[in-house]
């Protein structure tokens, strides 16, 4: 398989057969859509937010059907974590966050976005960690502290 085959095949898997995460690819191609990532980013925190809802109504439920029901959301939430967690590494990280050395003009704006990202990551890994309506919220807010910056 020549080079070019083998580009064309990593970037459909990356593309289609990973599903889940909508970062972009990992050449210096110079096509961002940074609005496109950050409504991705709030999609994501919906669903976390329409799953906590969701999980907190059936726990009062204690049949097999909330049960499934229930896991089910648990593993939607948890999912749409992650996916936050890819983007925000994968495409914000390590696409648009160019480093600053400490002294240069722009150094403080470079560790405010590091921080930027950084408090979406934790606040994603948050609400993997716990079934509440506040981390939800902190993670919407976070996200919009990110778009601040784009």
């Amino acid at each position: 398989m020549n080079t070019n085959r083998i580009c064309i095949v990593v970037a459909l898997t990356l593309t289609v057969g990973a599903g889940a995460a909508f970062a972009h690819c990992q050449v210096p191609c110079g096509i961002y859509d940074d609005p496109a990532r950050v409504a991705q980013l709030s999609e994501d925190a919906a669903t976390i937010t329409k799953s906590i809802q969701k999980i907190q109504e059936l726990s009062s439920k204690h049949d097999p059907q909330a049960f499934n029901q229930a896991a089910r959301w648990v593993a939607t939430k948890d999912a749409h974590a992650s996916n936050i967690i890819e983007t925000v590494s994968k495409y914000f990280l390590t696409q648009k966050v160019k480093p600053v050395a400490a002294g240069a003009e722009g150094h403080d704006a470079y560790l405010e976005t590091l921080a930027a990202c950084h408090a979406v990551m934790v606040a994603a890994m948050k609400t993997k960690q716990k079934c509440d309506a506040n981390a939800a919220k902190a993670l919407d807010a976070a996200i919009a502290a990110l778009d601040e910056r784009w």
